[in-house]
């Protein structure tokens, strides 16, 4: 069975979060950490995973937006 720690998130840490999440890289690196990580709160690491789920769409659409406009300078030359 898997052991999940479902102590309360307050304020003061989620405030911390966010401040983390401003500094680039560290960011990716701690959504990581707190997604599939041991030690972070159930409501933290759904969290985490849900804005690594966001990201990935968001690089999906990035990838297909700049892949047209590339088809459609190719197209042009």
């Amino acid at each position: 069975m898997e052991n999940q720690n479902t102590q309360v998130v307050t304020t003061g840490d989620w405030i911390i979060t966010f401040l983390i999440m401003i500094i680039p890289l560290v960011n990716i690196i701690m959504l990581f950490v707190w997604a599939f990580g041991s030690g972070a709160p159930a409501s933290k690491a759904n969290w985490a995973k849900a804005a690594l789920i966001w990201a990935l769409i968001a690089i999906i659409i990035y990838i297909v937006f700049f892949a047209m406009i590339g088809a459609a300078f190719a197209s042009f030359m």
